[in-house]
């Protein structure tokens, strides 16, 4: 099926539709979320030199906000890859479902089999963290690569922390199916019942957080659970294209009062029920959604970003990688730490805060290798190979 040209509404929108330099640096803040949470849960902080200074909700907010920052992934994944989809194909009804499975799986597939590689050869050589034992490791790998590895723990308990990270590719990779088929709808019925699907999974995402299952993981990670900060996404970015006008700056002052409120001011947002009724996570959802549709009308600033932007849009533009590799140095320095510090002194206190600091600098450091030197290469590789099939095959046609 041809593509359509790009309607005028979407002139306005850089053909990089993912180096929108705020997105990265959200993108990065959501990966650093995730790389504290598990150094806060292999080398516990509190009694590092940042534990003892921090008060003890800004402590929460620094390293227990990793659940968050895998929302704020779904969100902005729904919005990039519709927007995406939307510049290369000019409309949802005219995505051709092969070309857009083989773009992702260019872009999953070979940084998680070299993972999952990996992983095995980790557990084989009973390598302490690494050590699968609630299940088996063909089980697991079986549930990592056919999307269901979020079930399997709710099932059995959680695996190894380098493969629990994996439950939210499970989430993810099973929106990439549904899009193709979301495309279909679009193109039988119109966008208007796309989206009213759209705000369907919006609506059942608190309902499975809260009430759907009283199983603690699966209310978490779920795929209702999930999607519908995907759907958020997808909406938003058919939204920020479709639109004529943006009020830029009301989208940046909600979006910005739902992220703090959420985020930051999680004991209003228990005292106003949010949390218990499951919203505080859709609150998150739609603030991040505002922001993506502000930043991506706003015309980036010339200015040289400071060092502590930088860092954060770097480790943005690696985020997948960094978010699948970041528990090889978290967990190489939690065997060599200082983790006993009940009674720490000076020297052990500094040694926790030197040990985070330091893992999160590698984790960085190693995401971004391998997002250069192999994921990469092996996506431009993948992507040049699919696009070359339909050229032999007609060749083969003409002959």
């Amino acid at each position: 099926m041809p593509a359509n040209r790009p309607s005028a509404a979407l002139a306005h929108i850089s053909m990089d539709a993912q180096r929108t330099p705020a997105i990265d640096a959200l993108r990065g803040c959501a990966v650093l979320c995730v790389v504290l949470l598990h150094i806060q849960i292999h080398m516990p902080q509190e009694q590092s030199l940042l534990g003892r200074i921090l008060p003890q909700a800004l402590f929460n907010i620094v390293f227990r906000s990793g659940y968050y920052g895998v929302i704020i992934f779904f969100v902005i994944s729904g919005f990039l890859v519709t927007r995406s989809a939307l510049e290369r194909w000019g409309s949802l009804d005219a995505v051709p479902w092969r070309a857009f499975l083989l773009r992702r799986a260019a872009r999953i597939h070979p940084c998680l089999l070299l993972l999952l590689i990996v992983l095995a050869a980790l557990h084989g050589l009973d390598v302490p963290g690494f050590v699968i034992e609630t299940t088996s490791l063909a089980r697991a790998t079986l549930a990592a690569l056919g999307m269901h590895l979020n079930w399997l723990e709710a099932r059995t308990g959680y695996l190894p922390a380098a493969w629990n990270v994996l439950w939210s590719l499970s989430v993810e990779e099973a929106f990439y199916l549904a899009f193709p088929l979301l495309c279909m709808l679009a193109l039988a019925t119109g966008e208007r019942l796309l989206k009213l699907t759209l705000l369907l999974f919006v609506a059942l995402g608190p309902f499975a957080r809260v009430a759907f299952t009283d199983n603690e993981i699966w209310a978490d990670h779920s795929y209702l659970s999930c999607l519908d900060g995907i759907a958020i996404g997808c909406l938003a970015a058919l939204y920020s294209a479709r639109a004529r006008h943006v009020p830029t700056r009301l989208f940046m002052l909600c979006g910005g009062v739902l992220f703090v409120l959420v985020f930051f001011l999680r004991k209003a947002t228990y005292g106003l029920g949010l949390t218990g009724a499951g919203l505080n996570v859709t609150a998150l959802e739609i603030g991040s959604a505002l922001l993506l549709i502000a930043w991506s009308r706003r015309r980036p600033s010339l200015e040289p970003p400071g060092l502590c932007l930088a860092f954060l849009r770097w480790m943005g533009v690696n985020s997948y990688e960094i978010y699948l590799t970041h528990m090889f140095p978290v967990m190489l320095l939690a065997s060599v730490s200082c983790r006993n510090a009940l009674a720490a002194d000076g020297w052990c206190s500094a040694a926790l805060s030197a040990s985070a600091a330091l893992a999160v600098l590698l984790s960085a450091l190693l995401g971004s290798l391998v997002a250069r030197y192999y994921s990469a290469p092996m996506r431009r590789w993948l992507t040049q190979l699919a696009g070359g099939l339909p050229r032999r095959r007609q060749a083969r046609m003409r002959a």
